[in-house]
């Protein structure tokens, strides 16, 4: 019974000491521009594809269902402020939770789990090199870039999609579309989005990373990681999202 406890708590001890090596691994120099760049573009490799196939349904629901909704109520001029709101605020960053973790992180995580289990992070241990410098912290930077650069693109497709939808199959007049984006949606939701899109990135690598370098085992046990970290980093983004949701409600209403 005492295991059952001790370990989670271990683990979780193990990662925010990790994370802290991190953060100040950040300011160390040199910093391993090539690395970071090498990462950001495997991470963008990965997810750009799925970040387009997951953001073009979930506009389509989302515009669907408050186009009906406004309907209804004889306000289907409002239909840009809704899918701006919904896009921006919501859809945005969970599709990036979605395909950072279950994309992004997982190849993370892969990549340092078989450097792990080929004995490569205890060799550059032993030659004095600093894995969480030299291997960590590009990766969690690279994750979190990419991450900002994805909600972007996912804000983009979800409002010129909703503008297709709305104004093409549900006959919304697309000069009222136009000018409804702006009026529920503007620069302070367009940060706190930004925001959570970033942490977002940042937490699926640090996770990524912690498992990857802590996996043990054979080959098997590095599918299990990367199983872990699509299942750690979802229970962590959603946490995060409804918190700082809450909390940037409340600043942007004050």
């Amino acid at each position: 019974m005492v295991d059952l406890v001790e370990v989670p708590l271990r683990a979780v001890g193990g990662f925010f000491q990790m994370s802290a090596q991190t953060l100040r691994a950040v300011f160390s120099r040199p910093f391993q521009r090539q690395e970071f760049i090498d990462q950001a573009w495997f991470v963008a490799r990965v997810s750009m594809v799925p970040t387009v196939l997951v953001a073009i349904p979930f506009t389509v629901l989302v515009s669907f269902t408050i186009n009906i909704l406004l309907r209804e109520i004889g306000a289907a001029d409002l239909s840009g402020a809704g899918a701006a709101l919904g896009t921006v605020t919501q859809v945005g960053p969970i599709v990036t939770v979605l395909i950072v973790a279950g994309a992004g992180a997982t190849a993370i995580c892969a990549d340092l789990s078989a450097r792990t289990i080929r004995e490569e992070i205890d060799a550059m241990k032993v030659l004095g090199i600093n894995p969480i410098h030299r291997l960590v912290v590009p990766r969690v930077l690279a994750s979190t870039g990419v991450a900002l650069l994805l909600n972007g693109l996912v804000c983009t497709i979800g409002i010129l999609g909703g503008f297709v939808f709305s104004v093409f199959i549900q006959d919304v007049n697309p000069g009222a579309f136009v000018n409804g984006i702006t009026l529920l949606t503007g620069f302070g939701e367009l940060m706190l989005s930004m925001v959570k899109a970033g942490l977002f990135g940042m937490i699926a690598g640090l996770v990524a990373a912690y498992l990857g370098l802590n996996v043990k085992g054979g080959a098997k046990s590095v599918g299990d990681a990367v199983n872990q970290t699509v299942v750690f980093a979802f229970m962590a983004l959603f946490v995060v999202n409804v918190l700082i949701t809450t909390i940037g409600i409340k600043l942007t209403a004050g």
